[in-house]
């Protein structure tokens, strides 16, 4: 790389924390949402003779793994305002990111959303007729949102967010905790695809599972304004809420839950010794801890 290409990168680079790290979101959502809106208009639109359940639901995982390799460097990797509201709770990103975050996870679903319904425009309108509606046996609007079956109450898709969102959770949380038995830097994005794999193989029937509010939020509003119309939130009694809101409270849920059953209870980490120095100090604290105990252990004799 020259030199002058390379002052021109310095010149380029944004010094703003905040402000790189909401690109990686902004970039990595869009990542997820493209393989999986696209692997959905690809399974709706071929009328299952190219794809199937399964590919719809891989789409998505494979979209997962790749968009955390993306940013995982920049942002973490959060994808979805749930994993960064559970962060928050837990001390790991500052409350004060909450809402960027959030909006820029949002922002990317609706990019990607964008590009999926150009790229598959002309077989959305073939398949549609030309009407683009939310009901109906030749409904699209399921390829980008998500929408509850027929027959499935809203207690029961509430009911179903919250515990794919704490499943969701409980699985995540160990892979990088240093006091659980964590998971290599580089397996991570392939592991938590699997999760995501899983989750949508077999809790995603009653309403779709987003298990992420800007993975729903952000392609609806992209229907709402590309000619679905209103109904994308009014239909199924104002069915939207829940997609935002219950993977919200199985966020916490399952942060709680690893919290209470796992983490409370693991063992302390060992201090780093970084020094001939510290090594010493650290063995003589042993030391005097063994002491301390057998003189107990004598004198309760």
């Amino acid at each position: 790389m020259t030199t002058k290409a390379k002052k021109l990168m310095m010149r380029m680079k944004i010094k703003n924390e905040l402000a790189r790290q909401c690109l990686g979101e902004i970039i990595g959502t869009f990542v997820l949402l493209l393989f999986g809106c696209a692997g959905a208009a690809q399974v709706k639109t071929g009328r299952d003779m190219r794809g199937h359940f399964l590919s719809a639901n891989m789409s998505f995982a494979v979209g997962v793994m790749s968009a955390m390799y993306l940013c995982m460097g920049v942002s973490g990797a959060h994808l979805n305002p749930a994993v960064s509201l559970s962060f928050c709770v837990l001390g790991q990103l500052p409350w004060k990111k909450l809402l960027p975050y959030s909006l820029a996870q949002v922002l990317g679903a609706y990019l990607a959303s964008a590009v999926v319904y150009v790229m598959y425009y002309d077989a959305i309108m073939n398949y549609s007729g030309g009407v683009l509606t939310v009901f109906g046996p030749n409904e699209t609007a399921s390829i980008f949102a998500t929408y509850p079956a027929e027959g499935v109450s809203i207690q029961t898709n509430v009911f179903d967010q919250v515990v794919g969102t704490a499943t969701l959770l409980l699985c995540i949380l160990p892979l990088s905790d240093k006091r659980n038995r964590p998971a290599p830097e580089a397996l991570l994005p392939p592991i938590v695809g699997a999760v995501v794999l899983g989750i949508g193989m077999t809790m995603s029937s009653n309403c779709g599972g987003a298990i992420n509010p800007a993975r729903d939020l952000g392609p609806r509003l992209f229907t709402f304004t590309a000619g679905w119309g209103v109904e994308v939130f009014t239909c199924f009694d104002y069915f939207f809420w829940v997609p935002i809101v219950a993977p919200l409270v199985g966020a916490l849920l399952g942060a709680c839950f690893y919290l209470v059953f796992i983490q409370w209870h693991l063992p302390d980490l060992e201090p780093e010794i970084n020094s001939q120095k510290e090594f010493t100090e650290f063995t003589n604290e042993k030391q005097l801890e063994a002491k301390e105990e057998f003189h107990v252990k004598i004198a309760s004799l």
